[in-house]
């Protein structure tokens, strides 16, 4: 499975943005999918994620009833979906996948680029 994460820029505090995975590979649909940033000076640390079915997701605290995450096998795309972005979720996002399953994931196999996102204030 190779991931190419996309949708990242620059955007106000309070704005949006739609983060993109897609996917290549026979498999991807059996993978689940998490969303991961690191914002400088700081660790890495898991924002979403989504089973490979959909049917099941998770959020960290920071960001639970902004984002939303979502997923298309048809079209292998996993997205996320920024709401009301603040200043502090300015990070690099990345976006993984796992063959393993159980949310959150507790590692990935496979990694996407990252993509930049910076909110202003």
């Amino acid at each position: 499975v190779q991931l190419q994460a996309s949708g990242g820029g620059l955007v106000q505090g309070g704005g949006s943005l739609r983060l993109s995975c897609a996917a290549s590979g026979r498999t991807f649909s059996s993978h689940a999918v998490g969303w991961l940033r690191q914002a400088p000076g700081k660790e890495r640390e898991l924002v979403a994620a989504i089973s490979w079915s959909g049917d099941s997701t998770y959020y960290v605290d920071s960001v639970r009833g902004r984002f939303a995450i979502s997923r298309d096998n048809a079209q292998k795309v996993v997205w996320l979906q920024m709401n009301n972005l603040k200043p502090e979720d300015t990070a690099v996002y990345y976006c993984a996948a796992t063959r393993h399953g159980g949310l959150p994931p507790s590692g990935y196999e496979y990694w996407g680029q990252g993509t930049l996102v910076t909110v202003s204030s």
